[in-house]
């Protein structure tokens, strides 16, 4: 039997519940359950605006959205929405998933964290970002009322300290490629996490260019 949250049902197909188990067995719990509630409040975020999406789609982007920074990953050098993006893409290749989808899911995960820009794309993009910002930084709480925002709690808690620990989250998966992190919401975790980070300077590369005057 399909469960409803908040008047969403979460996807119970075939092909969901490879998408569950995939990343429950690839991410720690406090990642799995921040997932679970990006995909609810872009869902409901959706309903909210009466957008169009595949609800299956958004709960695999959700679901993989932060893989990339998990241990399999310790020695990459991309940034970790590329690494998210890429694994969602060889899930959905092997899983027979159009083309067309294919590359919406990969920009939806690769472009989650750059604000201003997947607000602007597919309902896709839009609503995996809008879900990500619902849980992270406490946005479009007009759009999800609160007995919905606390239906989604009750099954996937945040937790009493969520705030610190998802930024140690992060941080731990971010450590070891601290150059991916520049032009990047990532910057900020590093800059607060670790004491011997120093961010990349954009003004001061063109200024520090091989270009001569």
């Amino acid at each position: 039997m399909t469960r409803i949250i908040a008047g969403v049902p979460i996807p119970n197909s075939p092909f969901a519940k490879a998408v569950t188990a995939t990343v429950f067995a690839n991410v720690p719990p406090i990642l799995f359950r921040h997932s679970l509630r990006v995909f609810l409040f872009g869902a409901l975020i959706g309903g909210h605006r009466a957008l169009a999406f595949d609800p299956e789609l958004l709960y695999a982007a959700a679901l993989f959205h932060d893989i990339g920074l998990t241990a399999a990953y310790n020695d990459s050098h991309r940034r970790f929405e590329v690494d998210g993006a890429r694994a969602l893409r060889t899930f959905l290749e092997h899983h027979r998933v159009s083309q067309e989808q294919i590359n919406e899911a990969w920009l939806a995960v690769a472009l989650h964290t750059s604000m201003g820009i997947a607000a602007e794309l597919t309902s896709l993009t839009v609503l995996l970002a809008a879900g990500v910002e619902t849980d992270l930084l406490g946005m479009h709480f007009d759009e999800v009322s609160e007995a919905k925002r606390l239906a989604v709690l009750h099954e996937y808690p945040r937790g009493a300290d969520f705030k610190e620990d998802i930024i140690d989250a992060f941080a731990r998966g971010l450590a070891h490629r601290p150059a991916t992190t520049f032009g990047s919401v990532s910057a900020d975790v590093l800059e607060r996490s670790d004491p011997n980070y120093r961010r990349l300077n954009f003004c001061g590369l063109i200024l520090g260019s091989s270009w001569k005057e």
